[in-house]
């Protein structure tokens, strides 16, 4: 583990003279047109206020304006952050597992180059391309560079993957690796041994809204299960559909909601009309950031029946509303909800488990107080500090960065 000291206000104040740079695979637009990695730039909205200046730099996939991030992501600025979307050729070959085409490296140093943008340490977020381009951009440049390891955790059971040299060096090649669950600490200790689990947090959007099942239109005598993710395999939502079966058979006032677009949107619809939950389940599409805050607050119960997760942010979104969480063990579940007070967890894959939990928690009084108390850990204000605390073991030792 990385040996953590106290932030001392020196090196607070030396921070606020330097500038750092973020390496991220997407950033929200300025108009919020286009939404991605939006737990970034909640993050910056916190470090922000600890830098001179922060530079985003978010490599995209040249689409000559079909795909939606080519056609919404321009380059903007606001408060002392600047955000750059170079565009970028990224050509893989799946079924060989290698790659035919990527410049993206290429993009980012053109970008630096082009703007002359110094900067003092970089951060990098993902192990693929971003904490690659960081060490190539570190070594170069002779900057630290912290990466955050976001990546699911199917990713530290598959040995293949992880002794691909491109991932050795994105891993071994920062001066610290941050985690975002415990778990995983000791494999990724195996190729960096400054290696500390820091969580993710949430947005200062997510908070009580006591009137949020009227401005949602949902009935008050009704109760409401919410859950939100890409519509893929890995997020459970036919196990969640199953155990709605069984739920209904029990009750009648239930109603279960799921929020998110993804590729098994088509094969979950035709789950609801065989299982005739047309009226109890229903799939929302993306949800908009602006009313997410409203469904987690219209819920009774928010349910992530995910079989893997790194770390789950919509947990504690949902927790910092006040609300229990009903969650699967998928390895980052376990270290959020780690009391009865605060959700129940089950056994992944696993419907009828699912079923009798989401039961038990309707049933339940659960103490609203308690759960935002705890929640409170996770506001980005907190995780914030520690990753600062981390960012001042190496900050200081590059006295000038000579970028440009």
């Amino acid at each position: 583990m990385i040996g953590m000291r106290d932030t001392t206000e020196t090196s607070l104040e030396n921070l606020k003279q330097k500038t750092l740079l973020i390496l991220t695979p997407s950033y929200p637009n300025e108009d919020g047109s286009f939404i991605a990695e939006t737990f970034v730039k909640y993050q910056v909205a916190e470090l922000k206020k600890y830098f001179k200046k922060v530079i985003i730099i978010a490599p995209i996939f040249r689409s000559f304006g079909y795909f939606e991030k080519d056609k919404l992501c321009t380059n903007y600025s606001y408060s002392n952050v600047e955000v750059y979307y170079p565009r970028s050729l990224y050509i893989p070959i799946f079924w060989l597992s290698k790659i035919l085409i990527d410049n993206r490296l290429q993009v980012v140093e053109r970008t630096i180059n082009e703007r002359h943008l110094h900067f003092d340490l970089i951060h990098a977020h993902f192990t693929w391309p971003s904490g690659y381009i960081g060490v190539r951009l570190k070594e170069k440049f002779g900057t630290p560079l912290i990466t955050t390891i976001h990546e699911n955790g199917e990713w530290f059971d598959q040995e293949v993957r992880m002794a691909h040299p491109l991932i050795n060096a994105a891993w071994s090649g920062a001066d610290a690796l941050i985690r975002v669950n415990k778990t995983d600490v000791p494999v990724l200790q195996r190729y960096n041994e400054r290696v500390c689990a820091i969580a993710n947090g949430f947005s200062p959007i997510f908070h009580p809204i006591d009137i949020a099942k009227e401005r949602l239109g949902l009935p008050d005598n009704i109760k409401i299960i919410f859950t939100l993710g890409n519509l893929i395999k890995r997020k459970g939502f036919n196990y969640l559909i199953d155990a709605m079966k069984q739920v209904c058979d029990q009750r009648d006032d239930v109603l279960c909601y799921i929020g998110g677009a993804g590729s098994e949107r088509g094969s979950l619809q035709r789950q609801i009309d065989e299982l005739h939950l047309g009226d109890k389940v229903r799939l929302l599409g993306s949800v908009p950031s602006e009313i997410l805050p409203l469904w987690m607050n219209a819920s009774d119960l928010f349910v992530l029946p995910s079989l893997s997760e790194s770390f789950g942010v919509v947990q504690v979104e949902a927790l910092a509303c006040g609300k229990p969480v009903i969650s699967c063990r998928n390895r980052g579940s376990e270290e959020i909800i780690t009391s009865d007070e605060y959700g129940l967890l089950v056994e992944p894959a696993d419907h009828g488990d699912l079923a009798e939990k989401i039961l038990v928690g309707l049933d339940m009084g659960w103490n609203r107080q308690a759960i935002l108390a705890y929640a409170e850990r996770f506001t980005w204000e907190n995780i914030t500090k520690e990753i600062v605390r981390v960012y001042s073991l190496f900050i200081d030792k590059t006295a000038k960065s000579n970028v440009g």
